[in-house]
């Protein structure tokens, strides 16, 4: 609806007397006044980047305001005063016109109160499309009636009847006189941000949180945020300003929110920039997300609730099924035992995860504490714990495939589980299982992990020790109800051949652990693990095949296989201290290696992404590429869309791959995010990813 003077006066002057209470004018100084005789404060016309139009395309005006000194006219969201400039085309059939893509604004003070908008001269940038059928033989004539409210001390209506007028033409067009004008107006329009957002608020005040880690805090020299919705900060408060390793945070006073609530807020972040050459001021439209980052609306009963389903899931996980087999052993050995050995063989397997979960959420909270930018399984990019590892692991197969007797303290297979010394076997197990568990993420698990790491080290370890409790669940219940262990087969016989199929994921676990060492120090690394693992064979093949030896060589091959074992935990040291080998994008790949700066650019150009957070020990990332990200039909979706495929790799220590993760409010691996043409939120896609799901993602960008 146009406004016309006269009326828009009145009408602005009741909004500011206070009759129509709620509106942005409400509150705003300024006195209102109908517009008298003499030049206009502020002069419009229409401009254009093309000579010409061509029929079907698109091409670029600009609503040009040449404002007088001292006024001022306002952007989308005018602050405590005004309203925004609006445009009533009157277009030749078939032509249509977008929205007013706005430059980043400026704040006016006006006495205590702060107004957001432009001064001397500003060009409205608005994209118009041709009709293909558009006819060549006369030029086109764009129409549109301007309204706009123009403040000083006073604030006056005023409005304008604005037209252009295009030849058309058959070819591409030539730029305008006036092109270079609506180009710098574009420049001038927030970029997407590369960043993720979130706001919180309490009563008194507004948080904008930009997970921006690669800012260097030093060179900030000032930072403002827009929201372009009225109502959401007190315009006129001081922003405070913080920058740290995890982005910068803005806060403010709060706003008339309504109802006390707080929804996704959408605004513009200005950060003025110290370089070399001088102040760089950049604006970035951001979507900030209500309630924090991914995990950031979660309470902690619900954290507990996502750990302890997480945790159960992780039973299914492939990383933890090879070591469970020995806990299975041990079950079926045990189903028909009194119900009190039972009992506290299930405890004592509780009690091994539990106290392995707390030890690593405990290192894993120390070290962030110290700065260090690690999340769930930190300790496997390590390669010394990597082969630490598989030793254990295969150390372990081989016992199952009788070729060694490490003796039921230690596997808690055979008949000492009876006894009370079998207890120590359940706790190792326990233990091995928590250990063998961190290169999987279960679903649930992401949100529980990301909470616990933002909270006081006690309520951490409350989350943890839930998700530790998850997986020990199924055999603690087992262990507990009695009327369950009848679905249990008798021991027999038959045991000690499940206990050599059984030991053959364990040599499958080995030999992926293998594999990852090779990604993190190299083919040297893996080839002196690999000579480890033969002088653990070694050393088994020496304790059980010269059992039946005289004393005085039996002592002797039990020495030369401490001297194997010896000489594998030496090689250890070695093969993580190898030269790691650089991370090559292979040849015909679909993806580029992940960097901030190259997301920032791409997301600059309004370019779709895929980022793919993944690492060579994460069994559920090489399951979900496999599954999903190798396939043919997925490429052809990334293909139609024009989507480019970020991948990256934190098999070893990355401080940018962690603030990627953090930023989403995750503490691991897998994270696979789809970011789109606009500065709109990206889309945090699910752990356990399938063809479907990301072929759905992407057609829907």
């Amino acid at each position: 609806m146009v406004i016309r003077p006269l009326a828009a006066a009145l009408l602005v002057g009741l909004l500011v007397s206070g009759f129509l209470p709620g509106s942005a004018l409400a509150a705003a100084p300024p006195r209102v006044e109908a517009p008298k005789d003499g030049p206009p404060r502020v002069t419009v016309d229409l401009i254009s980047d093309a000579a010409s139009v061509e029929p079907g395309s698109t091409f670029w005006v600009g609503l040009r305001q040449r404002i007088a000194p001292g006024w001022h006219t306002y952007w989308i969201n005018p602050g405590d005063s005004g309203e925004p400039p609006r445009i009533e085309w009157k277009l030749p059939e078939g032509f249509a016109a977008g929205p007013i893509v706005w430059p980043r604004p400026a704040r006016l003070p006006v006495g205590p109160f702060m107004s957001f908008g432009y001064e001397r001269e500003v060009v409205l940038p608005i994209e118009l499309t041709a009709p293909a059928s558009l006819a060549t033989d006369a030029p086109v004539v764009l129409r549109g009636h301007v309204s706009w409210l123009v403040c000083e001390k006073i604030c006056i209506p005023e409005e304008a009847e604005v037209a252009l007028s295009l030849p058309v033409a058959a070819g591409p067009p030539a730029p305008s006189v006036t092109a270079p004008a609506v180009e710098e107006a574009r420049r001038a329009a927030p970029t997407p941000s590369p960043w993720a957002a979130a706001v919180s608020a309490t009563p008194e005040t507004v948080s904008i949180r930009v997970a921006a880690p690669d800012l260097a805090a030093e060179r900030i020299a000032e930072a403002w945020f827009f929201p372009m919705r009225w109502g959401v900060i007190d315009h006129a408060a001081t922003q405070t300003l913080t920058v740290d390793r995890r982005g910068i945070t803005l806060r403010a006073a709060r706003g008339q929110l309504p109802d006390g609530t707080v929804s996704d807020v959408d605004g513009v972040l200005v950060i003025q920039e110290r370089l070399d050459q001088g102040t760089v001021t950049q604006a970035f439209a951001i979507r900030a997300a209500a309630g924090g980052e991914a995990a950031g609306g979660v309470t902690l009963a619900a954290a507990i609730g996502f750990a302890l389903l997480g945790g159960l899931i992780l039973n299914l996980m492939p990383c933890v099924l090879p070591v469970l087999s020995i806990k299975a052993i041990t079950l079926v050995a045990h189903g028909h035992s009194s119900p009190a050995v039972v009992c506290r063989h299930g405890l004592a397997y509780t009690a091994g995860v539990l106290v392995s979960f707390g030890a690593l959420a405990s290192g894993l909270l120390a070290l962030r504490a110290g700065g260090s930018e690690i999340g769930w399984g930190f300790q496997l990019q390590s390669p010394l714990v990597v082969t630490a590892l598989a030793y254990v692991l295969f150390a372990l197969a081989l016992s199952l495939s009788g070729l060694l007797v490490i003796g039921a303290r230690l596997t808690g297979v055979g008949q000492g589980l009876a006894s009370r010394s079998g207890y120590g076997g359940s706790f190792f197990t326990g233990a091995l299982a928590t250990v063998a568990a961190t290169p999987c993420t279960a679903p649930f698990m992401g949100v529980a992990v990301g909470f616990a790491l933002t909270q006081p080290p006690p309520v951490a370890l409350a989350v943890f020790e839930a998700l530790g409790l998850g997986l020990a669940l199924p055999f603690l219940a087992l262990s507990l109800v009695p009327a369950w262990r009848r679905f249990l087969p008798r021991p027999g016989r038959w045991m000690e051949r499940l206990r050599q199929i059984l030991a053959l994921p364990l040599y499958g676990f080995a030999a992926w652990l293998v594999w990852v060492v090779s990604r993190q120090a190299g083919p040297e690394g893996a080839a002196l693990v690999l000579a480890g693992l033969v002088l653990i064979a070694l050393a088994a093949w020496l304790h059980h095949g010269t059992r039946s030896f005289p004393g005085r060589w039996r002592r002797a091959s039990v020495a030369l296989a401490l001297g194997c074992v010896a000489g594998a935990i030496a090689l250890g040291p070695l093969a993580a201290s190898s030269a790691s080998s650089a991370a090559a994008v292979p040849r015909g790949a679909r993806w580029e290696p992940f960097t901030p700066e190259r997301l920032a650019e791409l997301r600059a150009k309004g370019t779709p992404v895929f980022v793919n957070a993944t690492a060579a020990w994460c069994i559920t990332c090489l399951v979900n590429e496999r599954v999903a990200l190798h396939s043919p039909a997925v490429a052809e979706a990334f293909a139609r869309k024009g989507v480019v495929y970020l991948k990256a790799d934190w098999t070893s220590k990355s401080p940018k791959i962690a603030a990627l993760l953090e930023s989403f409010g995750r503490s691991g691996v897998p994270l696979y995010v789809v970011y789109g043409t606009t500065a709109g939120n990206p889309l945090v896609l699910p752990q356990i990813l399938s063809e479907r799901t990301l072929i759905e993602a992407v057609d829907n960008l």
